[in-house]
């Protein structure tokens, strides 16, 4: 009996130390996740991706916080002051790779196909021309990829949408077929039903883009 109230001490620490964990995990997730509407500068946004790399590093287990340390880096690479993009898109890729190795479902890994797009597009377009064969390619197989994981995840269609957009009519691309996933998306938004710590960015660039195809 003796032995058996200690084993069940012992597995009661170690649930109670597993829930303090969890519970200073949610804390610093949402501590930080409302620093993307303040943080403006390449500053601002690597010190944001350092922070989630940290508190990935320490829970081992969960994927969202490399998710959002490459969300804050694809946030700064469209800033002119990030002069390596390739730098800056392989280190969102390596926070990927770490992100899917623990991704607990194909609706996790969906999302971190869109991070892989963003960081393809960055590395294509200091250098369209040359490198659309290469990373071109890449950026559209992620979407690819992340749509049969979820063919409901709005995000993928927003970057499907802007994409399109950018892409001359002549090359299959245009403010049409923009038009649509733009469209897509937003619908795809309003119906999402939020999880907790799960991406929900989007909506209202997706609103924006359908405003340019008008």
């Amino acid at each position: 009996m003796k032995k058996l109230i200690l084993l069940s001490l012992a597995v009661f620490t170690i649930a109670l130390t597993a829930f303090s964990q969890s519970e200073k995990y949610v804390a610093a997730m949402q501590k930080n996740l409302p620093l993307f509407d303040s943080a403006k500068t390449v500053a601002d946004l690597t010190k944001l991706a350092n922070t989630f790399e940290r508190i990935g590093d320490a829970e081992k287990t969960q994927w969202a916080p490399y998710y959002y340390a490459a969300l804050a880096l694809s946030n700064s690479g469209w800033m002119p002051q990030v002069e390596d993009k390739d730098a800056n898109a392989e280190r969102m890729l390596a926070f990927c790779t770490k992100a899917q190795a623990i991704a607990p479902d194909d609706i996790a890994k969906s999302e971190i196909e869109s991070i892989r797009n963003m960081a393809a597009t960055q590395q294509m377009m200091v250098n369209p021309q040359a490198r659309w064969g290469t990373y071109g390619k890449a950026a559209g197989e992620a979407l690819q990829n992340g749509m049969k994981l979820n063919s409901d995840n709005p995000r993928l269609y927003y970057l499907q949408g802007m994409s399109m957009l950018g892409t001359p009519v002549q090359f299959g691309g245009g403010k049409d077929k923009a038009k649509s996933l733009f469209e897509k998306a937003i619908k795809l938004y309003k119906e999402e039903k939020p999880k907790p710590l799960y991406p929900g960015w989007g909506q209202k660039q997706a609103e924006e883009g359908l405003a340019q195809c008008q």
